[in-house]
């Protein structure tokens, strides 16, 4: 008998009346939730950026300005693989280094006006996509995506 907690590795059946397992809906949700982020990560206006390199980007343009080391902890990296993404986003004039004004010993990172229009464009090019795909829906649909758009926001902050 399968526990609740394995992952199902089978499609759940989809007879009439069948209740999906919490091990199936948690299965299902995953895989989806994967593909679709997938997929909108290739919507970005510049292909050449690795996605480590994109979300470190990311993370200075939404949460920066920071140091290394905090670039690192946020992004969950050591610090000798954030410098080398860090090296990039400044070879490629995206992002900035600058001594702080409090320490001199500390290098501020900050993104640059092309990243931030970068980050614009990669923001425009995915609710577009995104936007398109939720106008063809039935309104029911829509119904069920706003109220799924709820409960996934209670996942995450959980």
């Amino acid at each position: 008998m399968e526990s609740m907690l394995e992952p199902a590795v089978t499609p759940p059946d989809t007879h009439a009346g069948h209740r999906p397992t919490i091990a199936e809906l948690s299965h299902d949700f995953r895989v989806a939730n994967g593909r679709l982020a997938r997929r909108l990560r290739q919507e970005k206006a510049d292909n050449e950026l690795s996605a480590s390199q994109f979300s470190a980007l990311g993370s200075l343009f939404f949460n920066g300005p920071f140091t290394l080391r905090e670039l690192s902890e946020h992004e969950r990296v050591t610090p000798p693989s954030m410098s080398r993404t860090v090296a990039a986003l400044v070879a490629a004039g995206l992002v900035h280094r600058a001594g702080s004004t409090d320490d001199g010993r500390k290098i501020i990172l900050t993104v640059t006006d092309s990243g931030r229009t970068l980050m614009h464009e990669t923001r425009n090019r995915r609710d577009a996509w995104l936007a398109v795909r939720i106008d063809r829906l039935s309104p029911e649909q829509r119904t069920v995506l706003s109220a799924a758009i709820t409960v996934m926001k209670e996942l995450t902050d959980s």
